[in-house]
C-alpha cells in the first residue's frame, strides 16, 4: 500500500456552470512525499489506442497528453484560445494575407528512447512535417477533417516549418496545439513500429511510455531530458478500472491518487464526505448528443426523428446527473464555444423540441407508425453514454418506440459505431472550443462514417436526400465558408445558420453538457490552476507533484 498524502484542498468550478463545492484552502507546507509515483484510476476496461492522432476516448486522451507536445499549447488548466503559448515552437510568423505560417522550433528537444534509439534523437522539422501530414490523413488520424485547408507543409530548414493554406484559417493555432491532431510524433518510431505504435507511443513529453498490460494498466516514466525541466513525478500508472466502487475504494485506502468519478451530483456530494477525498469538477465539459442515422428506416423520415425529439426531455435527463454537473444543450455547439447558440436563439426559430408527447404521437401516426417501432442499439458501459440512453429508452416507451439495448465495452463501442451498426448514436465529446470543430467532424459529408475520409458523422448528413426532391441535402458549403471567414460577425452568423439547418432537419438532438468529474487525494498538486482542459482528464505536467503529509 502506498503512503497516504495530504495538504492541498482544491475543488474547482466548471466554467459556465454553477457549482457549489468547497472552496480551496491554503497549502500548509510544500514538502514532497517520499514516493513520487502517481496512480490514476480511469473508468474503462482497457485502452483503445495511445496513438495521439487516433485517441478519442477519455481513457486515452489524458494518457497521450503526458507523452506528446504540440507546436503550441493551451495554457495548462485553461482552454482559452486567446492564451495559447509556445511549446515545441518557440515562435511563429504569419503572412499579411494569413496564408503562410512559419514556425521556428526549439533546438535540442529530444524524443523518448525506443528500440534502436536507446538515447532517443533530436526532434527536427522532418518530424513536424511528418506529424502534420499524418494528422491530415484520414487513414492515420481521427482528426483529419480539420486540416482540409492546409495546402502544404514543408521544412524550410532543420528548425523551421512552413504551412501554406489555400484559404485563411483564423483558428490555425488550434490545429497545431497540444490537442488531438496537433501532437508531434516521432517519424522514425511511427514508421519503424508500425501498428505497434498504438501501444508503444514515442513523443517529447514529460513522461515516456514504459509498459502496457492489457486490461490492467499503462505505465509512464519520468523523461529526465524534458525540455521544460525534469519532471517531479517519477512514474505515472494509468489503471483501467471500469468499476467506480473499486476506484473510490482505492482512493480512500491510498492505493490511488486520482480517479475518474461519476458525473452525478449525488456522487460528488458523497465523495466530499470521505476524509482525504476531494472531488474535482472542471470544464469545459463534454457535449452529449443523440445522432439519428438517416439511412435507417424509419429514421429516414423527418417526422419520425421529430417525434423522438419531442418525446425526450432534457431536464429529466439532466436531473439524473444533477445541476452541479450539467448544463442543458440546445444546439449542436455549446453556447460557451465560439459560435454556439443560446437557448433563446434556438427558441426564436421554434427548434427547442421541448417535450410534447401528444405531438410526438401525432407525428408518428402521420409518418405511418401509429403503434411505434423497435430499434436495436449497442451502448458502452460508460455511465455518461449508458445512463443517457437508458433514460431516453424509458421516455420513448411512452410513444411506442422500443429501444433494445446491448451493452459492450467502451473500446468496442467506438469501433462499432464507426462501422455504422447503430440507428441511434449517443456520443459524448469535447472539441476545440469553436463551432468549426464539431460542425466539421459531425456534420460535413466528408466525415461520414464508413467513408475513406470518415470522422464522426454518424447521421450520414450530407449524403441523403431528406425531402425527396431529388437532391442531396448538406451544409458542407456553409461549414467551409465559415471555417475561413475573416469577419468574426459573418463567421458567427454562418455558424448559426448551419446549426439551425441541423436542428430543422432533426439530424441530431443536443441533450446536455457534462462537466468532468474526478476525485483526488489532498496531496496531489497539479502544478497549475485547473479551470478547464481539452485533455478530458486533469493534465499531468512536469511540475505536477505529490506532497507529504
Amino acid at each position: 500500500m502506498k503512503k497516504s498524502k495530504v495538504s492541498l484542498i482544491t475543488v474547482l468550478l466548471v466554467g459556465m456552470m454553477s457549482l457549489l463545492l468547497t472552496a480551496p484552502t491554503v497549502l500548509a507546507q510544500e514538502e514532497l512525499a517520499e514516493e513520487q509515483i502517481l496512480d490514476v484510476g480511469v473508468a474503462a476496461s482497457d485502452l483503445n489506442t495511445l496513438d495521439p492522432h487516433l485517441a478519442v476516448g477519455t481513457q486515452d486522451r489524458g494518457a497521450v497528453e503526458m507523452v506528446f507536445n504540440g507546436l503550441v499549447r493551451f495554457k495548462p488548466g485553461d482552454m482559452d484560445p486567446e492564451k495559447i503559448e509556445p511549446d515545441l515552437a518557440k515562435s511563429w510568423d504569419v503572412s499579411s494575407d494569413g496564408l503562410e505560417w512559419v514556425f521556428h522550433l526549439r533546438e535540442g528537444v529530444m524524443f523518448h528512447p525506443f528500440p534502436g534509439y536507446p538515447d532517443g534523437y533530436e526532434m527536427t522539422s522532418e518530424d513536424v512535417v511528418y506529424s502534420i501530414k499524418r494528422a491530415a490523413n484520414p487513414e492515420t488520424s481521427a482528426y483529419s477533417g480539420g486540416y482540409d485547408n492546409v495546402e502544404s507543409v514543408k521544412a524550410v530548414d532543420k528548425y523551421t516549418v512552413k504551412l501554406t493554406l489555400d484559404k485563411p484559417v483564423p483558428s490555425l493555432l488550434g490545429l497545431v496545439s497540444d490537442y488531438s491532431g496537433g501532437f508531434i510524433v516521432s517519424k522514425k518510431a511511427a514508421e519503424e513500429l508500425g501498428d505497434d505504435f498504438t501501444t508503444h507511443p514515442v513523443g517529447t513529453g514529460p513522461f515516456a511510455f514504459k509498459e502496457y498490460v492489457p486490461g490492467q494498466k499503462s505505465v509512464f516514466v519520468r523523461n529526465e531530458d524534458y525540455f521544460r525541466g525534469e519532471p517531479i513525478l517519477e512514474k505515472v500508472v494509468w489503471r483501467y478500472m471500469p468499476d467506480i466502487s473499486s476506484r473510490l475504494s482505492g482512493l480512500r485506502t491510498g492505493e490511488l491518487d486520482l480517479i475518474e468519478g461519476l458525473r452525478k451530483q449525488a456522487w460528488i456530494e458523497k465523495a466530499q464526505n470521505y476524509k482525504g477525498v476531494e472531488p474535482v469538477v472542471f470544464g469545459p465539459g463534454e457535449t452529449v448528443t443523440l445522432h439519428f442515422n438517416l439511412t435507417r428506416e424509419p429514421l429516414d423520415k423527418l417526422k419520425v426523428r421529430q417525434a423522438i425529439a419531442y418525446a425526450l426531455d432534457r431536464a429529466t435527463i439532466n436531473s439524473f446527473y444533477g445541476d452541479a454537473i450539467t448544463t442543458p444543450l440546445y444546439s449542436p455547439i455549446p453556447s460557451n464555444y465560439l459560435g454556439g447558440l443560446t437557448k433563446e436563439e434556438v427558441a426564436q426559430e421554434g427548434l427547442l423540441y421541448e417535450q410534447n408527447l401528444d405531438k410526438a404521437k401525432e407525428l408518428l401516426e402521420e409518418a405511418g407508425y401509429p403503434d411505434g417501432f423497435e430499434l436495436d442499439v449497442v451502448i458502452t458501459e460508460r455511465e455518461s453514454y449508458k445512463k443517457t440512453l437508458v433514460v431516453a429508452q424509458e421516455m420513448l416507451k411512452q410513444i411506442g418506440v422500443k429501444i433494445n439495448i446491448k451493452q459492450i465495452d467502451h473500446s468496442a463501442y467506438h469501433s462499432q459505431i464507426r462501422d455504422d451498426v447503430n440507428p441511434l448514436v449517443i456520443y459524448v465529446c469535447a472539441r476545440f472550443p469553436t463551432a468549426n470543430s464539431i460542425l466539421t467532424q459531425f456534420y460535413h459529408s466528408a466525415s461520414i462514417v464508413t467513408k475513406s475520409t470518415a470522422i464522426t458523422n454518424f447521421s450520414h448528413y450530407g449524403d441523403v436526400d431528406l425531402d425527396d426532391d431529388g437532391t442531396i441535402d448538406n451544409i458542407d458549403k456553409l461549414i467551409e465558408i465559415a471555417r475561413t471567414a475573416d469577419d468574426p460577425e459573418f463567421q458567427k452568423q454562418l455558424w448559426g445558420e448551419t446549426q439551425k439547418e441541423i436542428l430543422s432537419d432533426a439530424v441530431a438532438y443536443p441533450i446536455t453538457t457534462l462537466g468532468f468529474s474526478f476525485a483526488k487525494k489532498p496531496g496531489l498538486d497539479w502544478g497549475y490552476e485547473l479551470d478547464s482542459t481539452l485533455a478530458l482528464t486533469p493534465q499531468i505536467k512536469w511540475n505536477t507533484r505529490l506532497l507529504a503529509q
